[in-house]
């Protein structure tokens, strides 16, 4: 069947959801980050909190997560000439020179800067729906992630709701990665896709995902891409990313400033629970 979706912007939802009730949104409504629901930093015990702060703009009611010409790295020890804005909702991280610490992507990452452990909205199951715009540049890659709190080894899978490569974006169509990767929990196998879908990501759409026990079903304009037979079994946090990746030296020494700012636009994050619950796993 063909997914009934468009490439124009699609409105946004209602603020209030059948059979759920709102347990955290962000409608960025004023003019600073409210950092009691958004820590302005990502994975700063790799790197450190002042070199991983994003940079932004608060506009038009919308978050804009920028790449500038001027953005430097934020982690060149572990992870190269990537430069990222990001805000999360949580951070944990062991002493500093040790190896424990949230989303180890590279097996030398070690703790470079202490960190105060903070949740800002950690739940377990429910339904999240972002509604967000990204540059058609073939640099860079935006993303609403969910992970693990990590304050254990294996509480560390994640649920991508949703994963654009520029890329991967035409005029009329976008490649959005959704799906699950395990990392240290042994409960949960990989089962990551990408699907081609018939929307322009430089517009706004709506990508949801619900989390529930034993599956996390994905959405994209209100319609269900796909359903994950699978689900971790504990509280996850949100990071909220867009990059700039590297593709060879000559691409990185050539960065022409009309190119920038590279902007993520965040309208809206809504987070729902069910008014019944879930029921026992």
């Amino acid at each position: 069947m063909n997914p009934p979706l468009t490439p124009a912007e699609f409105p946004p939802n209602p603020l209030e959801k059948p059979g759920y009730r709102l347990e955290f949104h962000d409608e960025f409504a004023g003019g600073t980050l409210d950092t009691g629901k958004w820590l302005p930093v990502y994975l700063p015990q790799w790197s450190s909190r002042a070199r991983s702060a994003p940079r932004y703009a608060l506009r038009d009611g919308a978050l804009a997560l920028q790449i500038t010409h001027d953005h430097t790295p934020w982690c060149p020890e572990f992870d190269g000439t990537s430069r990222c804005s990001s805000v999360q909702t949580g951070v944990f991280a062991g002493p500093l020179g040790s190896r424990v610490g949230q989303h180890r992507f590279n097996p030398a990452c070690a703790v470079r800067e202490e960190q105060t452990p903070a949740r800002t909205y950690t739940p377990q199951y429910g339904y999240f729906e972002l509604r967000a715009r990204g540059p058609r540049d073939p640099r860079c890659l935006f993303a609403l992630w969910m992970i693990g709190f990590e304050d254990a080894p294996e509480r560390s899978g994640e649920i991508a709701i949703m994963e654009i490569k520029g890329a991967n974006m035409t005029p009329n169509t976008a490649r959005n990665g959704h799906g699950i990767h395990p990392w240290a929990d042994p409960l949960l196998r990989d089962d990551f896709a990408e699907t081609e879908l018939p929307i322009d990501a430089t517009q706004f759409h709506i990508y949801a995902a619900e989390w529930a026990p034993g599956r996390v079903d994905f959405y994209v304009d209100n319609w269900l891409v796909r359903t994950v037979q699978q689900s971790p079994r504990y509280p996850m946090q949100f990071m909220l990313d867009i990059y700039e990746l590297p593709v060879d030296a000559e691409t990185e020494r050539i960065r022409p400033p009309a190119a920038y700012p590279k902007e993520f636009v965040i309208d809206y994050f809504r987070a729902y629970q069910p008014l019944g619950g879930y029921g026992a796993e």
